[in-house]
């Protein structure tokens, strides 16, 4: 087999949104088994059984807890999937116009060949961004499918972008994570990044990132 990576093609699209898709989505679990053992939860989990209890009955005590664990994983479930629905809205939507179609910007692929055959199986973009007069890039969309983590190919595409960072001039490389991406967050680490800011999505539906000890990192890499 051969790891092979190179620019985004159109035929691609349809491999790349659904990759893009699943491994943003496979981030429910962890993020809802971290509101499950959280002490807020373990707190609240026994308050609802003797309030059911109280109130009415066995069944209501085994009823409330049993919708406040279902509440929890629906505002997990929301948290991902809503994010998903809106970048296949529009920026996935037309990646060559959106990471494309200017020089300081490029989205990759990687490609499996094993024989005739070919696949997608991982991904990664960067986009040019300006504070100022400084110019630095900004990494998004790192995903690899599950069977082929673990072969070095993260560090392959993480590299593929500094390089190409690097190529353009651009003074650093930054991107976001989250604290739940132990293995991402170990291997920006390794390459050379630092961690530089951690803080919580503003908008409504992300409580339950505090919540399950969620954090979005902000990593960069001087150039």
């Amino acid at each position: 087999m051969q790891l092979v990576i190179r620019r985004y093609r159109p035929a691609d699209k349809d491999t790349v949104l659904t990759l893009f898709s699943t491994g943003t989505l496979e981030h429910i679990r962890p993020c809802f088994y971290n509101v499950m053992t959280s002490r807020l939860y373990l707190t609240i989990t026994p308050t609802l059984c003797v309030v059911g209890y109280l109130l009415g009955s066995l069944f209501g005590a085994v009823l409330f807890p049993a919708a406040w664990v279902g509440f929890i994983y629906y505002c997990c479930h929301e948290v991902y999937t809503s994010y998903v629905r809106d970048k296949l809205r529009t920026d996935m939507q037309d990646i060559p116009g959106n990471f494309l179609s200017r020089p300081d910007d490029c989205f990759w692929v990687a490609e499996a060949r094993v024989g005739a055959r070919a696949q997608v199986v991982g991904m990664v973009a960067v986009v040019a961004k300006h504070s100022g007069t400084e110019k630095y890039g900004e990494m998004f969309r790192m995903i690899i499918s599950p069977q082929y983590r673990r072969m070095g190919l993260g560090l392959r595409l993480t590299q593929t972008a500094v390089d190409f960072c690097k190529e353009q001039g651009f003074s650093k490389v930054v991107l976001e994570t989250t604290s739940t991406q132990l293995a991402a967050v170990a291997l920006y680490s390794k390459v050379g990044f630092n961690h530089v800011q951690s803080n919580v999505k503003s908008q409504a539906v992300f409580w339950v990132f505090s919540l399950a000890r969620v954090t979005m990192k902000r990593m960069e890499k001087y150039l």
